[in-house]
């Protein structure tokens, strides 16, 4: 598997946003391509250590029964199914402006990368929960990789 915290690997996840357009349209889901540069900041930010904690008790009871669950699947190599659920924390549904959105995603995944390599990354995933660096670095691979295809790229 690839990995954001290799040169190379980083590399084609950035050349990949870099071929998204405004005007790129989704094969599949409910974002259009600058709501997705935003949703993909997200789960950055958890391991990034900005605060994303599930506030509400639904979603902290989901975690707890299914979050080890799901995360040692997709580890497991399973894809990430299209339309999957997604925490009420992650979901964007606000209009967003393309560049700023593709700006700050690029940024967060520059801060993993060297965070990572550096093994600074937060410990715990709002949904997931305990997380180790690779475990990070998979999931993050994973993530964009699933949602740069969802937009052609």
């Amino acid at each position: 598997m690839q990995s954001l915290f290799t040169t190379e690997g980083k590399q084609s996840i950035l050349d990949r946003i870099q071929r998204l357009t405004p005007q790129s349209q989704k094969q599949w889901g409910k974002m259009n391509v600058a709501q997705m540069l935003a949703h993909c900041q997200k789960p950055l930010e958890a391991a990034l250590n900005i605060e994303l904690i599930p506030t509400d008790l639904k979603m902290k009871m989901l975690s707890f029964l299914f979050g080890k669950m799901v995360k040692n699947q997709y580890l497991s190599g399973a894809e990430l199914k299209k339309n999957s659920p997604t925490a009420p924390t992650f979901v964007i549904t606000d209009e967003r402006d393309f560049e700023k959105e593709k700006e700050i995603l690029i940024k967060d995944i520059n801060a993993f990368s060297e965070k990572g390599r550096a093994g600074k990354l937060g410990n715990r995933h709002p949904f997931f929960g305990k997380m180790t660096h690779e475990e990070w670095d998979a999931l993050q691979w994973k993530h964009l990789d699933h949602h740069l295809k969802q937009f052609g790229v």
